[in-house]
């Protein structure tokens, strides 16, 4: 059999070095995947840019919005997590973040497993040492084990739903869980006005994620107008703020309340990652509204702000991070009902899977060049 083909990054600011791996022999429990498109997520670039807070383990293969193909499965291996069948040609997505069901969080709040202490990180925590070196994305294959790694979550993807589609399924469900977790504490309501912070891939897919779960008006603040923000508002984001044209906060504020109708949006939810959103964001908020935190999922420092505003307001704010196994199901159901109801490819620009090809990919989504650089090694394989 052939070799395989794989990226590593050797540290932060280092090149991608593609390295080949021999063809695994795969365990009973196990199944290699051919990888049919994999994103370039903001985690991604925080980390390349030295900023995850926690030790990992370098070398490794970066990517973890992958999707792919089953090209070999062992014999006990018959199920995907929500128990549908897959076999030899199934199609999958395999999600970075799998709690491990038997630590504390799991086991005692598995609405909260999100928490979990001890899961499996696919494209993180991983290092390519580890046989068969296939732990990441940016690659031709990835291996899953459930033998070696009883943790592992797999998902089968509807079999008419393409693997580029697909590939957007982990980041949209991150928004939908956030949205979900709003509605049930009373924060989100059916025809509210909602705000976006960041046109990024997360504010993007938070856009469809809002107008699906019932918003009635949405806002997107961000920038550049080209291709973010225009990008926003095929997304269904009625009326855009360009952060380049409103240089400070105070006529950030200004702008959206004048959109909003005066008292401001019923929820806002911040998507960019920057510290400085939330003292933002909450002087766009009517009183008693709501806030979702879900851009600070690197530590981008302490933040100046004044607490009395919490109070005065009525606030309510609330931190989501990730998703916990069960929400990723929504997340490709969602998708698949709203394939034709948004500009989903748009999002997307393709890189082949080489050296160059990696590196285009993360220095122009860094440079917000692109909405979500995606690369895809098999480029036969994008619309299978």
């Amino acid at each position: 059999m052939p070799n395989i083909r794989v990226a590593t990054f050797a540290g932060p600011g280092a090149a991608p070095e593609i390295r080949e791996v021999p063809w695994p022999k795969v365990g009973r429990k196990a199944a290699l995947i051919q990888i049919g498109a994999c994103g370039v997520c903001g985690t991604d670039l925080h980390i390349l840019k030295g900023h995850w807070p926690k030790p990992l383990p370098w070398p490794f293969t970066l990517g973890h919005e992958m999707t792919g193909i089953i090209r070999e499965i062992g014999p006990e291996l018959k199920t995907d997590w929500m128990d549908l069948p897959i076999a030899v040609g199934s199609k999958l997505m395999i999600p970075p973040f799998m709690p491990c069901g038997s630590c504390y969080y799991c086991k005692h709040y598995p609405e909260h497993a999100n928490r979990c202490q001890t899961p499996v990180y696919y494209g993180r925590y991983l290092g390519f040492d580890k046989p068969p070196h296939l732990w990441g994305g940016w690659a031709e294959y990835v291996y899953v084990d459930l033998e070696d790694l009883p943790g592992t979550k797999i998902y089968r993807l509807p079999d008419d739903m393409p693997l580029r589609l697909g590939a957007l399924s982990e980041p949209l469900t991150s928004c939908i869980r956030g949205l979900a977790r709003a509605q049930r504490m009373g924060g989100f309501k059916w025809g509210d006005t909602v705000v976006i912070q960041g046109s990024g891939p997360i504010g993007i897919l938070a856009i469809a994620a809002a107008r699906e779960m019932g918003a009635g008006r949405v806002i997107c603040i961000g920038a550049p107008e080209t291709p973010r923000l225009a990008l926003a508002r095929r997304f269904g984001a009625e009326a855009t703020v360009n952060i380049e044209d409103h240089a400070n906060p105070e006529a950030r504020i200004m702008a959206v309340r004048e959109i909003a109708g005066g008292h401001g949006a019923d929820l806002v939810m911040d998507c960019t990652g920057h510290p400085s959103a939330g003292p933002e964001g909450i002087e766009m908020l009517r009183d008693s509204g709501f806030y979702i935190e879900m851009g600070q999922f690197t530590d981008a420092g302490p933040i100046s702000t004044n607490w009395h505003r919490f109070v005065a307001k009525d606030i309510t704010i609330m931190g989501s991070w990730a998703f916990t196994a069960n929400d990723l199901a929504l997340g490709v159901q969602m998708l698949h009902a709203a394939r034709d109801r948004y500009p989903w490819y748009e999002m997307q620009t393709l890189y082949p899977f080489d050296a160059d090809g990696v590196t285009r990919a993360v220095a122009d989504a860094m440079a917000m060049r692109t909405v979500k650089s995606t690369i895809v090694p098999f480029p036969e394989l994008l619309e299978a």
